[in-house]
């Protein structure tokens, strides 16, 4: 498995050089025939991840995980549009960050150039395969996709019908690549490929993200697991905060942006806690709350530590009525994934105390946590959401797959 996996390295570093100098025209050919042969190709994909599905369901598979895995023609025409909007955005590749000349008369400039080879370690959403695949071909990148064992079916065909649409374009083919997830040590030889993979991205749950941060000889770049909160300010409009938690919530479950932890100022309480509660419950959502939710209605399950930390991926969350702005940002600081955090306010005081205080990748002010989110921000689709500091934090898209090579021209300069 080791010689296969670097194998497929190896060809992925010939077209990365390849693709590197390839124009945009052609790489956004290229995107628009990739998004032409998925939407074409959907019964193909619809009868593979049909068996994945099939599969998962009768491996006892809960089924939050179960929606992320399962497509329709609908899902399935949303990432070929987002291969397209990805062919829309400006290629970064080239992009002058900064430059100057210096005294001396040498001209520097810092110009954004292609990763290299990527490699991509996810879990169960098939969509994730064109979402990468795209945005590292768009930024002048190979990438190595490995997704789970759930998906298998899912992830080949949708790169067998990728790759079939590069053979038609100039851009070489080995630009995507699958690496096979019926052996579990495929991903251990991704991620300690050094010298093959310059960059490795995992993303998944909290425990596929912590094995390949302990275990990767190629650097990582994190992505999140999302305990989002939504602060509910004393200064709040109870409607417009109700509308928001309602949404972050319930909008979708298993993803990373959904709110999973609500706050409430003790000022507003009395008058918004018995409304959200009945609200979520009329919903479906369990509530684990502290006493003061405990009080309103006797459904309400006492909240313990581990329900203030948790990603619950599912219709729960965690409530807290708190006595000040200081105490929800104290609580954030405590128990947050560091992904997103919502306020629902009008004081603009409140608001900035809040963006400054918290320490968390995005910030919403009067907006729900699901907007932490490529498409939505205008990147087009992401390949992630980073919750660490180095390189990239939030959404990732084009610009963070890139990195940087200084320029300096001289006229016969010697030091």
């Amino acid at each position: 498995m080791k010689e296969l996996v670097h194998a497929a390295a190896r060809r992925a570093r010939i077209a990365a050089g390849s693709l590197a100098t390839t124009t945009r025209a052609d790489k956004d050919a290229a995107l628009h025939a990739m998004a032409d042969a998925l939407v074409a190709g959907t019964p193909t994909i619809l009868e593979a991840n049909g068996q994945d599905v099939d599969a998962a369901r009768a491996a006892g598979t809960g089924e939050n995980v179960v929606d992320r895995l399962r497509l329709d023609a609908d899902r399935i025409a949303a990432f070929a549009d987002g291969v397209r909007d990805v062919a829309a955005l400006p290629d970064p590749v080239g992009e002058v960050v900064r430059g100057s000349t210096l005294p001396n008369g040498l001209r520097m400039q810092q110009v954004r150039v292609p990763m290299g080879v990527i490699g991509m370690i996810y879990e169960g959403r098939p969509n994730v395969t064109a979402d990468a695949a795209a945005i590292c071909l768009k930024a002048g990148s190979a990438v190595l996709l490995r997704g789970s064992a759930s998906a298998a079916r899912s992830n080949a065909a949708i790169i067998a019908i990728m790759r079939d649409a590069l053979a038609t374009t100039p851009v070489p083919v080995d630009v995507i690549q699958l690496v096979p997830a019926d052996d579990r040590s495929s991903a251990t030889h991704l991620m300690q490929a050094r010298g093959l993979v310059d960059l490795v991205i995992p993303r998944g749950g909290a425990g596929l993200i912590r094995a390949v941060v302990e275990d990767s000889t190629v650097p990582v770049i994190e992505t999140g697991v999302g305990n989002c909160h939504v602060y509910v300010d004393a200064d709040a409009d109870l409607d417009m905060a109700l509308a928001i938690v309602l949404n972050a919530k319930t909008h979708r479950t298993s993803v990373c942006n959904a709110a999973e932890s609500l706050l409430v100022h003790k000022a507003v309480a009395d008058s918004f806690v018995p409304r959200v509660v009945a609200a979520l419950q009329d919903l479906g959502v369990t509530v684990h709350g502290d006493p003061a939710f405990c009080a309103v209605h006797a459904d309400v399950v006492p909240a313990t530590e581990e329900d203030h930390a948790a990603e619950y991926l599912s219709l729960d969350i965690s409530a807290r009525v708190v006595e000040s702005i200081d105490e929800a940002i104290a609580h954030i600081r405590t128990y947050s994934s560091g992904h997103t955090e919502a306020i629902v306010t009008s004081s603009l005081a409140a608001s900035t105390r809040f963006t400054t205080g918290v320490d968390s990748a995005a910030v919403m002010i009067n907006a729900s946590t699901r907007f932490t989110d490529g498409g939505e921000l205008g990147f087009g689709a992401e390949i992630g959401i980073s919750t660490q500091k180095l390189h990239a934090r939030g959404p990732m898209g084009l610009t963070e797959m890139t990195t940087t090579t200084y320029v300096v021209t001289g006229d016969g300069h010697t030091r």
